[in-house]
């Protein structure tokens, strides 16, 4: 009994977090999406990056938008920096871990583009070192943190956007970041394809 206990605490911690995070986080999701469809209409890209967990949610966003989410569309313009393991692999080698995403946001971004970076703390390195690549390139930033923020959420300028889930908790925050991120897939494809 104790067990079920422990999952069924984890079903309403996350339901809790997740009502309670609506009002801080649907305005950023707003101004998010609407950065990415911009930038999608005018021939743009969003290229996306994250570790571990954050790996895989900017591998889920970027198969929603190239395939669909849920209606049937064209395919949208979105790369996951996270899937190329001999491009990882060699920049992690020749130069260091921090820049494998970086160094990608240089060669494959350009003004105009969205980079949609993941990191549950907001302090990830090569996050952090992207995000300035990014800046570089006269890229908008679209930022999903938890907790405060972090490094990332000081680094953000006007032309960003900051999507910052309210816990401390990791795995609490990487759900309501899969959440946002099935937000934003469903935003874009309302404003670009109307409701279906």
């Amino acid at each position: 009994m104790e067990l079920l206990s422990r999952i069924s605490q984890h079903f309403h911690d996350s339901a809790e977090l997740k009502l309670r995070a609506v009002d801080a986080l649907a305005e950023p999701i707003r101004q998010a999406a609407e950065r990415m469809v911009h930038c999608l209409m005018n021939e743009g890209k969003i290229l996306a990056c994250g570790n571990g967990g954050s790996a895989a949610d900017s591998q889920h966003f970027a198969a929603e938008l190239l395939n669909r989410f849920e209606m049937e569309r064209p395919g949208l313009a979105a790369v996951a920096l996270t899937t190329d393991s001999s491009t990882i692999t060699s920049i992690g080698n020749d130069y260091d871990f921090k820049q494998i995403f970086s160094k990608q946001v240089r060669a494959l971004g350009h003004m105009g583009d969205v980079l949609l970076a993941i990191s549950t703390s907001g302090n990830s390195p090569n996050v952090i070192e992207a995000i300035s690549a990014a800046h570089e390139k006269g890229m908008s930033v679209v930022a999903l943190t938890g907790r405060d923020g972090g490094k990332m959420g000081e680094m953000l300028g006007p032309d960003d956007v900051h999507i910052c889930v309210p816990s401390p908790v990791t795995a609490r925050i990487q759900e309501v970041h899969l959440l946002c991120l099935h937000c934003l897939c469903d935003a874009i494809d309302v404003q670009l394809f109307g409701v279906q």
